[in-house]
């Protein structure tokens, strides 16, 4: 099955203007507003439905889990439900989403590294499938909590297996020193899994991974693969316990501008799922069930922003600075990691790219850039500018910082559209406060 990305659902229209999933993008700015995230369901169901077949299909009992952190609406929610995959979250805030939508519970994974007792306590009184503990404090407070609603709660430990993913060291999750899970020495390791095994209100049933974020190849999953089976056989070994699942967390990295070399699901799929076998057999370990947990590689490519361009500023010989009605509140990536985007001015995108600029969002922040150095179409007061591949971290990274709404976020289908997160208003940002 092919899978349709946002680049193919990007065309020039009749009238000129940049279409997206059969939609005018400048008619979207005019009838919602701006900025306004744009997220093509045509793209998300696509790699949706490869992870079933690719995947779930392929390999029998394995599961596919969309990490709902990099976007979650109740529609998308919704959607994946649907689809018949599970889902990540990683708060209550999440998982009350997840409630809210309808999502079937028992495919909901629980992960995190600080979770509440407040949190704890929602996840069992819910029945999610999975909770994947971080630390042994969260294991015995889960414990106790578990007993006292009179239920046994699956687990995952989540292990760190030391491996550097050569990605930004603030989406590198592998490493021996990461604040996310369980360091591999023997001598912290034998403690969470001898408690867990005596423990009468968690059930172990095996273990997680996350080696990082946006990686393009697939060499840090296999490498972590190694050394979470050798853990396996530990643990068989040891405490005659036999894993039921491993969990090879997401990661698998898109396409944001031509130097990304983004890879088909299969690059990483196929490799792993291989090892896991190969690996199994070589330490004589039935196969056990595999999740996987993508997130920015379902939806990235599923959205874009559009803004209106507020003012042309020509520092001359120098530098020319666009500023558009949006910013990092609504795209922290690129000053949180230096993050780089493509996009073009969707009124005229068939038009000469002559003019270099620096696309400056309206927050009174010095490192409030959206894109450096990028040629456009003669940009004036007044036209819209698309930035593509931003249906990942911008939505659920948004802020109010300097007092601005945050967008509404539209669903668009081969021509179709309609408001799927409204607008905030001004009143909206003081509707919490006391006078």
């Amino acid at each position: 099955m092919a899978t349709i990305d946002g680049t193919a659902l990007r065309q020039v229209g009749t009238g000129g203007h940049l279409m997206f999933d059969g939609c005018d993008t400048v008619e979207l700015a005019h009838k919602y507003g701006t900025p306004l995230y744009v997220m093509s369901e045509t793209t998300i169901r696509s790699r949706l439905r490869e992870l079933s077949t690719s995947f779930m299909h392929r390999w029998p009992g394995c599961l596919a889990v969309y990490a709902s952190k990099a976007f979650q609406t109740l529609e998308l929610c919704r959607i994946v439900a649907e689809e018949g995959l599970g889902l990540d979250v990683v708060s209550g805030g999440e998982l009350f989403a997840a409630i809210k939508a309808g999502f079937p519970l028992d495919r909901v994974f629980f992960h995190g590294n600080g979770k509440t007792e407040e949190e704890l306590r929602m996840a069992v009184e819910h029945g999610v499938g999975r909770i994947v503990v971080d630390n042994l404090d969260e294991l015995v407070a889960l414990d106790r909590i578990a007993r006292e609603a009179g239920t046994r709660q699956p687990i995952l430990f989540r292990v760190t297996p030391g491996v550097d993913s050569h990605t930004h060291e603030y989406v590198s999750t592998g490493r021996i020193d990461s604040k996310f899970g369980i360091p591999l020495d023997p001598s912290v390791r034998d403690d969470y899994i001898g408690r867990a095994l005596k423990m009468r209100g968690v059930e172990l049933l095996g273990f997680h991974f996350h080696v990082g974020s946006q990686l393009l190849e697939n060499d840090s999953h296999l490498m972590a693969i190694r050394v979470v089976l050798d853990l396996l056989a530990d643990a068989r070994k040891d405490y005659g316990f036999a894993a039921s699942e491993i969990n090879l967390g997401g990661g698998f990295g898109v396409r944001y501008t031509n130097a990304d070399k983004a890879q088909n699901l299969s690059h990483f799929t196929e490799a792993m799922m291989q090892a896991i076998q190969s690996g199994c057999a070589e330490r004589a370990l039935p196969m056990p069930r595999v999740i996987i947990e993508p997130g920015r590689w379902v939806v990235a490519e599923a959205g874009i922003t559009l803004y209106t361009v507020t003012s042309v500023k020509t520092i001359p010989g120098i530098k020319t600075w666009v500023a558009v009605d949006g910013g990092m509140t609504d795209n922290l990536r690129p000053a949180l990691y230096g993050a780089k985007y493509e996009g073009t001015i969707a009124d005229r995108p068939a038009a000469t790219c002559d003019t270099t600029v620096n696309v400056a969002g309206k927050c009174c922040e010095t490192g409030d850039v959206l894109i450096r150095d990028i040629a456009l179409q003669g940009p004036r007061r007044g036209d819209t500018i698309a930035v593509f591949t931003t249906g990942a971290y911008c939505h659920s990274m948004s802020s109010n910082y300097n007092r601005l709404p945050r967008p509404a976020v539209v669903m668009v289908a081969a021509g179709t559209d309609h408001l799927s997160v409204r607008r905030e208003t001004y009143d909206d940002l003081v509707a919490r406060e006391l006078p």
